[in-house]
């Protein structure tokens, strides 16, 4: 028995909360473990999540708990916990304010001071309670100076970073945090907040308990509101609106960005190295998360997504990226946190993703497809955006005989990956349309010579006969989950008898009896060790089948996969086939996407036509 390994909750223990700048985890025990100040990217103050010891973490809870439940206050972000004791009942209440802190003598730009606020009534009986609040800054690295300033306030601050801290219920100091204890009975409320201090504060004005309360009713109040709007009325609307609500909790206002994960270093499989930082936006997001906020009725999020992603990726096309930060920066230097175990000893834990600076040539056509999909949209197409998009399509007529690293990131030999060239025929295609529609300028004849051209070469090269199926890369007898994506992105009809023994061969190959998809099996990936089933894959299945026309076969494997979920519909990267554990960073937008896209294409009306539109 490895009690190091037990100390860390499973991956699906976990809620989210949220202010759209940065996010928290918080366990079922009442224990924050995850939360970086004061973005996604920036180094945690709680990350007890990748080391137990090291990390840090903000617990909030009463002794002696017997049982627990907990909910999302419907139709919002904010988190409710209900603990049982043999003396009383509590329920704990946390999130983080959506609308800026304002107030007497405080500034009203206020873009980098986060706050959580955690507040705890007690329902019935009495219960005794207790908090921990014990940051660590620099991702671990920093252990801070701990101040009581009075007998409810302190600060903490290590390095560049610092956090006041507040507790209606006396605090001391101890273990270079601060921790506070008390008794509650019917009807009494406890509060308790973090906020994080930008530069070196001069003064930390005590913290108004009323005002707290009022925080909680307009964040309550931003997210009612905003659910409210979603216009989507088709199937599973309530998972649909859960997975709408957490995207919009892993946006980055500020920009638009939408990130894939709050997290870093989560494993694909417990104790290997698979462990990447996906706290960053990845273009290859870009037409999933596009079609989801267009459909659902969040327009304006469409479009600030879409200004992000041309801000951060106009100008040379050769210098187009596959991920980028939160406001569109280029170099996210990957970097191992030696000084850190990792999550249930899964070494080593990482800020920053290499992958960044691969060469996939995907990129290219789904910055014509986003660019296609948003116009199908209603947007709008200037000419300098046409220009740069022309510029990405030269790229491709130059670059798309050329091997690249491919879709997963794979850190091994490149290969002449068959989805990099259909997304090289997407871009091609997509710019012909956008052209002849618009009556833009551009080599049209041309463009559908070379998009005839790459297309009969997919036919000759990327699909094997003897297989029966389109396969990973040309020569190559390997299957790969991307395959299902053809249909999706109008390449081929899932009908064509080719496609379809794509599918049948996926659905042998790479898909467990629960319906859960490999991304692919028998690759040297260059990465060691094994991975878990891929989530998004399986909901692209549940699409292809629903193209196909088997639409019980879809429904039933999309009603499965829903069950993967943990309690509160969150959902992460990966699935461990053996244990049925959630593997990967979390939770995880493109799962999310995939859920809402999956929905949409059962819900089969007019008005909801496939990705490739």
């Amino acid at each position: 028995m490895n009690t190091d390994i037990e100390r860390y909750p499973p991956i699906g223990d976990y809620g989210l909360i949220g202010d759209m700048h940065t996010a928290a985890l918080v366990s079922k025990a009442g224990s924050i473990d995850w939360c970086c100040f004061p973005r996604f990217d920036s180094e945690s103050v709680f990350g007890r999540l990748l080391d137990w010891d090291k990390g840090g973490y903000f617990a909030f809870a009463p002794k002696g708990v017997v049982r627990s439940s907990r909910r999302y206050y419907p139709n919002t972000n904010v988190l409710e916990t209900t603990f049982e004791t043999d003396t009383g009942r509590v329920t704990l209440t946390d999130f983080m304010p959506v609308i800026a802190i304002t107030g007497p003598n405080r500034p009203r730009d206020l873009t980098s001071r986060r706050q959580i606020i955690r507040r705890m009534v007690c329902e019935q009986g009495s219960v005794e309670f207790e908090m921990r609040c014990m940051p660590r800054f620099d991702c671990g690295g920093i252990v801070p100076h701990a101040t009581l300033l009075s007998e409810t306030l302190g600060l903490a601050h290590g390095g560049k970073d610092a956090i006041s801290v507040y507790s209606s219920a006396p605090m001391r100091e101890e273990d270079d945090g601060f921790v506070a204890e008390g008794r509650l009975s019917a009807g009494d409320i406890a509060c308790v907040a973090t906020t994080y201090e930008a530069g070196q504060p001069h003064y930390i004005e005590p913290l108004d308990e009323s005002e707290l309360h009022g925080r909680l009713d307009e964040t309550v109040k931003f997210w009612e509101g905003w659910a409210a709007t979603c216009t989507y009325e088709g199937a599973y609307q309530g998972d649909v609106v859960r997975s709408a609500l957490t995207l919009k909790a892993l946006t980055y206002s500020p920009s638009g960005a939408l990130i894939a994960s709050p997290t870093t270093s989560l494993p694909e499989v417990i104790g290997g190295a698979r462990n990447w930082d996906y706290r960053y936006t990845w273009i290859r997001d870009a037409t999933f998360a596009l079609y989801s906020l267009f459909i659902l009725g969040y327009t304006e999020e469409a479009h600030e997504f879409k200004r992000w992603l041309e801000w951060s990726t106009m100008g040379r096309a050769s210098d187009l990226q596959v991920m980028y930060g939160l406001t569109g920066e280029r170099r996210l230097t990957e970097i191992d946190l030696t000084h850190l175990e990792g999550y249930k000893l899964s070494r080593p834990a990482r800020i920053g993703n290499a992958a960044h600076s691969q060469f996939q040539l995907d990129i290219y056509g789904e910055i014509l497809d986003s660019a296609h999909l948003y116009r199908r949209f209603g947007g709008k197409m200037d000419k300098e955006y046409w220009q740069y998009l022309r510029h990405v399509v030269d790229f491709i007529l130059e670059h798309w005989r050329e091997p690249d690293d491919g879709i997963w990131e794979v850190r091994s030999e490149r290969r002449h990956y068959t989805f990099s060239k259909v997304m090289c025929w997407v871009g091609l295609d997509r710019a012909i349309k956008a052209a002849t529609s618009l009556d833009l300028d551009g080599e049209v004849t041309a463009w559908k010579a070379a998009r005839e051209e790459i297309r009969a070469e997919i036919f000759a090269k990327g699909y094997n006969a003897e297989r029966g199926s389109f396969v990973q890369s040309y020569g190559s007898d390997i299957l790969d989950a991307s395959a299902l994506l053809l249909p999706l992105m109008g390449f081929i009809p899932t009908r064509d008898p080719r496609m379809t023994s794509t599918i049948r061969a996926i659905e042998r190959e790479l898909a467990t009896p629960e319906g859960l998809v490999y991304r692919y099996r028998g690759m040297d990936d260059g990465l060691g060790g094994q991975e878990g089933a891929f989530l998004m894959c399986s909901f692209w299945l549940v699409d292809n089948l629903a193209f196909l026309g088997e639409r019980e076969r879809a429904t039933a494997l999309y009603e499965k996969l829903l069950t993967y979920s943990n309690d509160l519909d969150l959902y992460s990267e990966q699935i461990d086939p053996r244990t049925m554990a959630m593997l990967g960073n979390f939770p995880q937008a493109f799962t999310h996407l995939g859920i809402i896209n999956a929905a949409v294409q059962l819900s089969a009306t007019p008005r909801h036509p496939s990705y490739a539109l």
